[in-house]
């Protein structure tokens, strides 16, 4: 197997993005998944839907990209309305275009969410505002009937491996452009990574087995956060800053 790149959750971040791209590429990956939710935000939209149509990468459809594409703009949250604002005709079909998840080298399954919802957390659960790690049992249930020996997945933006049963492995890199965010579904919550490195991850088998490592490079997150700043997006801002939600944050 090639030595494979996992990246997710990008939001428009195109400085994140660059970042990763560079380093990825010093660390010679030969093939680049992309796990969706491209480019919703207050950031680089147009900038980053550019970038990755020119690229040969395998890519997958998130939430946010087929709420772009199949809602109506009136009923856009901001970050989608943001978005869609500065995306042209053929860049929305361009989304249109890619699928909700898809097989690679028959061994590795590529979803957002979970294999049959793209807004449901595979690997977290939530309760009382947090989110923790999901048993195995919420997990197993999740999954359905997928029989995949690897599985990949994003959206919550929390970089995690997990080993089920039968020796199956789950892997989510965590997000490429946004660190920490909060949702109201299933009901009020925040994700935070606690720093605002842009994530990724690497795959590939050693001696017959799968190593995986996550990836947490450094970029000039100021200049994400200054543009969320411009975009009058301060919990996007701070989310940029600091890997976290709120600004209780002790030295």
């Amino acid at each position: 197997m090639k030595r494979i790149a996992v990246l997710s959750d990008i939001h428009g971040n195109i400085a994140a993005l660059e970042s990763v791209v560079a380093d990825l590429k010093r660390r010679r990956v030969e093939r680049i998944v992309n796990l969706g939710d491209h480019v919703s935000g207050p950031l680089w939209p147009r900038e980053t839907i550019q970038y990755l149509m020119q690229q040969d990468w395998i890519q997958i459809r998130g939430n946010h990209d087929r709420q772009l594409i199949s809602q109506d703009p009136k009923q856009h949250g901001p970050s989608d309305q943001y978005a869609y604002q500065f995306l042209s005709d053929l860049e929305r079909d361009w989304l249109r275009a890619l699928p909700a998840h898809t097989m690679l080298q028959n061994e590795f399954m590529l979803v957002h969410g979970t294999p049959s919802s793209d807004t449901t957390y595979l690997l977290a659960t939530v309760e009382h505002g947090r989110a923790r790690l999901a048993t195995p049992a919420e997990i197993g249930l999740r999954l359905g009937e997928t029989q995949s020996r690897v599985l990949l997945c994003g959206h919550t933006h929390i970089p995690r491996v997990v080993q089920m049963p039968a020796n199956r492995l789950i892997v989510n890199p965590g997000s490429v452009g946004l660190p920490a965010y909060s949702d109201e579904s299933p009901e009020h919550h925040v994700m935070e990574t606690g720093s605002p490195h842009a994530r990724y991850a690497i795959l590939e088998h050693q001696n017959g087995n799968l190593v995986v490592e996550l990836v947490a490079v450094s970029y000039d997150y100021q200049r994400a956060a200054e543009q969320a700043r411009k975009s009058n997006c301060p919990d996007w801002e701070l989310a940029l800053q600091t890997g976290y939600m709120n600004d209780k944050i002790v030295d």
